[in-house]
């Protein structure tokens, strides 16, 4: 129960946040080392691999002197908060301004509706290009007429390499050149796009839609982010699946990088509604919080607003993941295992299985926003439990692997929902025996950053 209250404050207390607000100029900045305390405090209290930090024992300093002087070692709070994370630890995160956070985990963005990956030239020259994964509606992207597909090797007529990118992609306001790729060349054919990033509220919910296959009723969803404000628009999309009458269903969340724990839940229990009480996932705290945190996530029968899940009764459902289906959606996928055959399509995931919780400088139990620091805007997502299925399964640190395995083709992805579209062409080929598109003379090259990559939350997956 106190962990229950805890979440319910930190939920409140991000509800009450206006989009992009200002810090009161009159306060006096926090000095170094009271932002360094609140680290120290958090990540002491609540942080999953506490264990593997001497510093961050509960006997560690003798009073707070010594530890001041420990905190002073360290010139910034970046630098301290690096420090004190376990080497086992990819995910745990420090922000300097929480703001940003705040609008992301309620699904608000500067976006310019070009939804990208950055992959690395065949010829190992260092030279980087982007393909466009989707275009969101109503943004500069979709009025300049990009595609799914669309190839770029220049931000405002320079050359994109794995130096550059970054600088490059920053600006709120850049122009792409595209470009052509004949297997050994890219070719700038001339025409460009200029782009301008605006706030964007972006529905996860991509497209939703019911495919007749041989007589075979099955619905796709492609979801991009678990977000709980948008909750009622996935169930929506779920009552309508149940009312066109599937038998099946392909989730796709091969750009997914994560989100809410209890919309993962939610969704699992969408898809199946047979379970309803069971355990979905289990939690693993450190050894301080175990006893009073940690409890089972499990199948229910409403979202989070208390409206009634719409759930299909599979006992089979297809789910298309990539290296960037991460958190949540690795958590629905080992989730629902131990109940029905969940079928992943396309590549290995990121391997994330914990969980995060945002963490304001404030007193302990809740640091929670209402009572933080008013002179400063630091907050952590420090990693605070992990999670395991109903058979116990945990630590995939190298991902989940499909027993369907098909990568992206960067120069011939198709179109998202067609069925044609390679990985869901896989998923309708065991589903209803439609002939597979051929994949010889496919060229693999490595993706290795994408336009999520700098957001606040992907990759993560936050409590509940």
């Amino acid at each position: 129960m106190k962990k229950r209250i805890f979440i319910s404050l930190l939920i409140i207390s991000v509800l009450f946040v206006s989009c992009f607000e200002d810090a009161d100029d009159n306060l006096q900045p926090a000095s170094t080392i009271d932002i360094q305390n609140f680290i120290y405090r958090g990540l002491n209290y609540f942080y999953l691999y506490k264990a593997d930090t001497p510093e961050l024992a509960n006997d560690a300093f003798a009073n707070q002197d010594e530890l001041n002087n420990f905190l002073n070692n360290y010139q910034t709070p970046e630098t301290l908060f690096d420090y004190l994370l376990s080497s086992q630890d990819r995910f745990s995160n420090l922000y300097s301004d929480y703001t940003l956070i705040e609008n992301a985990l309620s699904g608000i963005t500067l976006s310019n509706g070009m939804e990208f990956g950055l992959v690395y030239y065949p010829d190992n020259s260092g030279n980087v290009f982007g393909y466009v994964r989707y275009v969101l509606p109503n943004t500069d992207a979709q009025s300049q007429g990009l595609v799914r597909g669309d190839i770029f090797t220049t931000i405002d007529g320079q050359q994109l390499n794995e130096n550059n990118y970054n600088d490059l992609l920053a600006p709120n306001s850049y122009t792409i050149g595209l470009a052509t790729y004949d297997g050994t060349d890219f070719t700038l054919t001339g025409e460009t796009a200029l782009l301008n990033k605006t706030q964007y509220n972006e529905n996860p919910v991509y497209k939703a839609e019911t495919l007749t296959v041989n007589g075979n009723k099955i619905g796709y969803l492609m979801y991009n982010g678990f977000i709980k404000d948008y909750d009622t628009e996935l169930n929506n999309a779920f009552a309508q699946f149940k009312a066109d009458g599937v038998s099946s269903l392909v989730l796709d969340l091969r750009y997914n990088g994560g989100g809410s724990v209890e919309t993962a839940t939610d969704l699992a229990s969408m898809i199946t509604g047979q379970f309803n009480g069971q355990v979905f996932y289990k939690e693993f705290w450190n050894a301080d919080r175990q006893p009073e945190y940690a409890e089972n996530g499990v199948f229910d029968n409403t979202i989070s607003n208390g409206s009634s899940i719409s759930s299909l009764n599979l006992s089979q459902v297809y789910i298309i993941t990539t290296r960037r289906s991460a958190s949540a959606s690795e958590l629905v996928l080992n989730g629902l295992k131990p109940y029905i055959d969940a079928v992943q399509v396309g590549d290995t995931t990121t391997g994330k299985f914990q969980a995060s919780f945002l963490l304001y400088d404030a007193p302990a139990p809740q640091f929670s926003r209402s009572e933080a620091n008013p002179n400063h805007t630091y907050a952590m997502l420090p990693l605070v439990f992990k999670t395991a299925n109903a058979a116990g399964n945990t630590d995939f640190t190298e991902g989940l692997f499909p027993q369907i395995p098909l990568q992206e083709n960067y120069f011939n992805l198709g179109q998202l929902g067609d069925e044609n579209e390679p990985l869901l062409a896989a998923a309708l080929f065991e589903i209803a025996g439609r002939p597979m598109p051929s994949n010889k003379g496919v060229q693999y090259l490595k993706e290795f950053s994408d336009s999520n990559a700098d957001s606040p939350i992907y990759g993560k997956m936050i409590g509940n």
